[in-house]
């Protein structure tokens, strides 16, 4: 999104979320996979990694940078960015991280990124040349570090963001929420305490892997169940797999205020 486009859209006090990918760690359609859901001509089930874009209070803001971050900002249009937000580490939502550069080169500055430590030292094993001082140069990415906790309290601009703790099987994984709108990936269990910061929301985006039971991600019966129990006011499912069928089908049996995510799916908020 251009920056004059972001303008007008702080003037109206408009929050505008977009799904800029909606699928799990291999997308859909899966390499040399040739199921029913994989050979789909329904774009709803083209799926890329799971990442969204916010527009809030003339703030640029991705959560995640996975493996399609440059077909996503390409795709999506987005001209301008101020800030990374990192639920973990893992590479389906961090190996796009070095595609921030042609934003320094517009911009002329880095880009803000946020994550807890724990990510900070993934990030440094995994983009030595970007961390390192012996190998600083011109073109790599240009990123300022900002670490954040749990209880962290985000300001970007006049936008506030609150961090809420998810566990991710044995990985704690953050979320974020803004305003009533949370956004959860790879979560399996939420603490009570937790959950106290996602009551509330107008809409949660959450993550449901597929029909079955998996270790580490919530599966459809589970996210519903979740979504019930934090009874916001609308609900989408995102971070799906092949596995999970059809989405014409799937969005079918659910319940009213459900629906899946998709890829360019737009999300405006007051």
């Amino acid at each position: 999104m251009k920056k004059s486009e972001a303008s007008s859209i702080m003037a109206s006090n408009e929050m505008i979320v977009t799904v800029v990918g909606s699928g799990t760690s291999q997308g859909v359609p899966v390499i040399a996979c040739h199921c029913t859901v994989c050979k789909s001509d329904n774009k709803k089930d083209h799926r890329l990694r799971s990442s969204i874009h916010i527009q809030h209070n003339d703030k640029s803001i991705v959560i995640d940078t996975g493996p399609d971050f440059r077909q996503q900002m390409l795709q999506n249009q987005i001209e301008y960015l101020d800030a990374v937000l990192f639920t973990h580490e893992h590479k389906d939502h961090v190996a796009g991280l070095d595609d921030v550069r042609p934003y320094n080169f517009k911009q002329k500055k880095p880009v803000d990124i946020y994550c807890i430590n724990r990510v900070f030292e993934a990030l440094k094993r995994e983009y030595i040349y970007i961390f390192d001082p012996k190998f600083k140069y011109p073109g790599i990415p240009q990123i300022n570090q900002i670490s954040i906790d749990k209880n962290s309290t985000i300001q970007i601009g006049n936008t506030t963001i609150k961090p809420v703790e998810v566990m991710h099987y044995k990985l704690p994984v953050l979320g974020f929420r803004i305003d009533n709108f949370a956004y959860i990936t790879d979560a399996k269990t939420i603490s009570g305490v937790e959950k106290e910061k996602i009551k509330d929301l107008d809409v949660l985006i959450i993550n449901a892997l597929r029909k079955e039971e998996h270790i580490s991600h919530l599966n459809l019966e589970q996210a519903v169940e979740m979504i019930n129990d934090l009874s916001p006011k609308k609900a989408y499912l995102t971070h799906i797999s092949h596995h999970m069928g059809l989405h014409e089908e799937i969005e079918a049996t659910l319940p009213e205020n459900i629906k899946l995510a998709y890829d360019g799916l737009q999300i405006k908020l007051p």
